[in-house]
């Protein structure tokens, strides 16, 4: 039997809370000490998803050894350049980059160099990745939980939530050199260098053409002129969260707009009688919920919106069999090279190759089935060398017998 492992609490920073960092003399200390640090630097952004219209930061931890740790107001502070400059030649230890570094971005703090401790799990074969686990089962020490999805908009924040903060880096970079040891053990640690380097260069997402079409329940919506009524609403939304600095979902749930969709109210009592629009602020703007819903009733047949508008990639895989069976099977194929491949390495399957490049690459294979023309293929769909090495071949032996069976 396996003896249990005894975890300890770890209740308070180290060097107790530090103050906020609110204006230009406080950041330039701050700027001085992490400047003479030595070392990686752990970091982290506290957002207000859901409270706040966007996700920018409202918070920035930091911490290096010489320096201690640091908590940073971007409100007071909104330029983080000077700090990114003093770490230039550092590297940063992030959880989950790719949730932190946009807002990171936006204050100036822009790492050259990273290491995730979320992304090191997951190529490690961790079954649970979140921070606190991570902690827990690599370094037997327990994080305070509770306040990841407060609105840090707060302010003054408190004390407690400024504890949690600290502690999210407080031993983030004894974590880095735990999982950087057992990615050497384990032979992955060039794969995990790609991974970060891949994360750090990726470029912004590009604006979706109609994000109104994301609305939570619109599969429900099935003619054209109801979908025009789930745009004007959305877009009316969207306008009065930004203006106001709300969530969407504060002024307006998803729910209400679809509801609305559906029944089409022509007055405000019956716009009132849909419980989804009795919230307070909701009420406070009913007369443009009715003015978007006449808007949508009012507009010409040519100008509504289409029941859904073509993507760049593939359909949904469930579609496939219907649609061309020989691209089905060629799926099939290679999901289970993927598959076999992921539990022979102890990592989830979309970490060992991204499933759209799996799908893109089966949907429309190259005219020759080669290692080499499906690693040109794979490389194009972004697949990082160390992918390539593992997954070209088998996948594109995977396709070529098929071909050779007449199976297509």
């Amino acid at each position: 039997m396996t003896e249990e492992r005894t975890v300890q609490p770890l209740l308070e920073p180290r060097e107790g809370i530090p103050p906020v960092v609110a204006d230009a003399d406080g950041l330039a200390v701050v700027v001085g000490r992490f400047a003479r640090g030595t070392g990686p630097v752990a970091v982290d952004a506290e957002r207000a998803s859901g409270y706040r219209y966007g996700n920018r930061a409202y918070l920035v931890q930091l911490r290096r050894a010489g320096a201690g740790t640091a908590l940073v107001d971007p409100i007071g502070c909104p330029d983080l350049s000077a700090l990114d400059e003093a770490v230039a030649g550092a590297e940063i230890v992030l959880h989950a980059a790719s949730q932190d570094l946009p807002c990171l971005l936006e204050v100036g703090f822009r790492p050259r160099e990273m290491f995730d401790t979320e992304l090191a799990g997951r190529l490690l074969g961790y079954e649970r990745v979140g921070l606190g686990t991570m902690v827990e089962t690599v370094l037997g020490l327990r994080l305070e939980k509770g306040h990841s999805a407060a609105d840090w908009s707060t302010r003054p924040l408190p004390e407690d939530w400024l504890r949690y903060a600290a502690l999210d880096v407080e031993v983030l970079v004894e974590l880095r050199d735990a999982l950087h040891q057992e990615l050497v053990d384990s032979g992955k640690l060039e794969w995990a260098r790609e991974e970060f380097a891949a994360v750090l260069n990726t470029p912004p997402p590009t604006p979706r053409s109609d994000p109104w079409r994301r609305t939570s329940g619109i599969h429900k919506v099935r003619n054209v002129r109801a979908l025009a009524i789930v745009r004007e609403l959305w877009t009316m939304r969207d306008r009065i969260a930004r203006e106001a600095d709300l969530a969407p979902g504060r002024v307006l749930p998803d729910a209400a707009i679809v509801t609305a969709a559906l029944e089409g109210p022509r007055t405000k009592k019956a716009l009132t009688e849909i419980s989804a629009f009795t919230g307070r602020s909701a009420r406070r703007h009913m007369s443009d919920w009715l003015a978007a819903v006449a808007k949508a009733r009012g507009l010409p047949d040519n100008q509504l919106p289409q029941p859904s508008t073509p993507g760049d990639g593939p359909p949904p895989p469930n579609r496939w069999a219907d649609r061309d069976p020989a691209a089905a099977k060629r799926l099939a194929a290679a999901r289970a090279v993927v598959a076999a491949l992921a539990e022979e390495h102890h990592m989830p399957t979309e970490n060992l190759l991204q499933p759209d490049a799996v799908r893109r690459l089966t949907w429309e294979p190259p005219a020759e089935i080669t290692d080499e023309s499906v690693t040109g293929r794979l490389r194009a769909l972004g697949a990082r060398e160390w992918q390539l090495s593992l997954t070209a071949h088998p996948i594109a032996k995977a396709l070529a017998r098929l071909e050779s069976r007449g199976d297509l």
